[in-house]
């Protein structure tokens, strides 16, 4: 084949990045037929997470919070189209260049998608497919962008291009059909002449194939009819419903963080790239490992079962003092606890190894969901179906334990087991295997770097202790002495509790404010700052305010 140096560079890299969307399209429309899982960017984009050391994991929540996903699927994207575009320059070169660095890219995608947790041969027919027909692509589309210019001592009236296309010789250059071409020249025999109009009817095209296929894959990817099922699921009555919220449990003070988060405002902080979507027809959980009678339950099994509902805040173990990665939800399900003892827990099992649609892990100590707290299996999230995000049809809620040890979203699979023999996720990245939630405790009035009015001034704010509860909150301004706060009424020891103090009276100037919770056991917050990793930040929060 021949070289095409003097194609345009810009033409070159539109051709490549036309290419790259066309495999992309493709790979999502085969993925929607096969696993949405072996789409080979999510697969990618994953294994980059896995890959990533703990401490960037840590800067990216930090600097980017709940968008992190976002961040880096955008940056994957980036990084495709880049690399997309430098093969289209290099197939206008030598089409052999441009096929081989697809084929390159193909094999990283295929080995991302063969890695994934519970991969199959089949996964990477997605990927297969997307390089293909970006070949197909890249290869159409220079043709069409390209025929060989032959002069009147080369070749008669008529002879076909490089890629089988025929043009008319006329006097003082090219003519196609009738059209004049201006040549390009190439090093050779001869100038390849660039014809713009069959190049911007090829990728217009060849964007039309990728959109198409891209949209027919996200419809076969399932997200439309898990959507619908979501919205159609009527929650059954409890057995035991919790009871009504006491008087007094919500302070309702502006910009005070509400009892009950509500869902649309409930962090989020998890692996998944993208959503995974599991249609509760076919949704099953098996529980199994050391168990006396291995279970399988379909949702509606799960249905069946004696329901219960609890208010349970929850807490990620990435929340840094004073951060926002905590929120309190009333939640619907069954025990946990009673499935598992219709199984029959065998004698030295200590950790339910409990595995997601996409392949997460997590470790819970078996002794704390058989205690006797309100572990759920939970399908139920403030009086409707479990948002997607937050694990639809079914996710695990275990008051007293950060998320990265109780808190499966999609949960599928539970392996009954013990921590000396099996790891969860985030256990080998040097996170502790247990995580019990902190006391800790938050000022949300006034913020941080406010400007605020001399006189009379609310500080308010929220402090949790799961599963322990919190007996009394403190305040101070200025290092001087410790006041107690006005706490809220709390349903349970599960939940976080509203704090105020009212009667500040503010005066001009700068003013630092700091907050310390003690729970009920006795425990008061330490003053020892310490980062999240590896089991939860401690130290006491506070903000700095102008009074003026």
């Amino acid at each position: 084949m021949e070289s095409n140096r003097r194609m345009p560079l810009w033409a070159a890299a539109l051709i490549g990045l036309v290419s790259g969307a066309v495999a992309v399209g493709v790979s999502l429309l085969v993925a929607g037929l096969v696993k949405a899982s072996a789409f080979p960017v999510v697969a990618v984009g994953n294994a980059a997470v896995d890959l990533t050391p703990a401490a960037l994991k840590d800067f990216a929540i930090r600097a980017f919070g709940e968008n992190d996903k976002t961040v880096l699927l955008t940056g994957i994207f980036l990084v495709l189209a880049a690399i997309a575009a430098a093969v289209g320059v290099l197939g206008a070169r030598d089409i052999r260049y441009g096929l081989a660095g697809l084929a390159a890219f193909g094999a990283v995608g295929v080995l991302a998608v063969l890695t994934r947790p519970g991969a199959a041969a089949v996964d990477v027919v997605p990927t297969v497919a997307g390089v293909a027909a970006a070949m197909f692509a890249l290869h159409r589309l220079i043709a069409r962008a390209l025929a060989p210019e032959a002069g009147p001592s080369e070749a008669g009236p008529h002879e076909a291009g490089p890629y089988g296309g025929r043009t008319a010789v006329g006097g003082g250059g090219e003519e196609r059909y009738g059209a004049p071409v201006p040549p390009v020249m190439r090093a050779g025999n001869g100038p390849y002449p660039l014809d713009r109009r069959r190049l911007l009817i090829g990728t217009l095209g060849g964007v039309a194939v990728a959109g198409v296929a891209g949209l027919a894959g996200r419809m076969l990817s399932g997200r439309a009819e898990v959507a619908a099922a979501r919205v159609g699921m009527a929650l059954p009555r409890p057995a035991v419903p919790a009871a009504p919220l006491p008087a007094g449990v919500d302070l309702k003070i502006r910009g005070l963080s509400p009892f009950v988060t509500p869902n649309h405002d409930f962090y989020r902080v998890d692996t998944a790239l993208v959503v995974p979507q599991v249609d509760p027809r076919n949704w099953t959980l098996r529980i199994h490992g050391m168990v006396d009678r291995p279970v399988e339950l379909t949702f509606a099994d799960l249905m069946k079962r004696p329901l219960e509902e609890a208010d349970i805040t929850l807490c990620c173990v990435s929340n840094e003092v004073g951060g926002p990665y905590v929120g309190n939800a009333r939640w619907l399900g069954t025990s946990l606890a009673g499935v598992l003892r219709d199984a029959g827990v065998r004698k030295g099992a200590d950790m339910l190894l409990s595995t997601s649609a996409d392949g997460w892990t997590c470790g819970t100590p078996v002794d704390v969901v058989l205690d006797g707290r309100d572990a759920l299996l939970a399908f139920g999230m403030n009086g409707e179906a479990l948002p997607v995000e937050h694990g639809f049809p079914v996710r695990q809620v275990v008051p007293g334990l950060y998320g990265y040890v109780s808190a499966t979203k999609w949960v599928t699979d539970i392996k009954v087991t013990r921590f000396d023999r099996d790891e969860a996720y985030w256990t080998p990245k040097g996170w502790s295997a247990m995580g019990p939630i902190k006391t800790q405790s938050r000022i949300d009035l006034p913020r941080d770097g406010a400007r605020v009015a001399p006189g009379r001034t609310v500080i308010a704010g929220v402090a949790w202790a799961q599963h322990k509860g919190v007996e009394a909150v403190e305040v101070r301004i200025d290092r001087g002495q410790w006041r107690q706060a006005r706490l809220a009424a709390a349903p349970t020891a599960d939940t976080w509790r509203q704090w105020v103090v009212d009667d500040w009276d503010a005066t001009p100037g700068s003013h630092t404010i700091e907050v310390r919770a003690t729970d009920a056991t006795g425990y008061t917050q330490t003053a020892d700052l310490a980062p999240v990793a590896p089991d939860g930040a401690t130290g006491w929060h506070s903000v700095s305010v102008q009074v003026a």
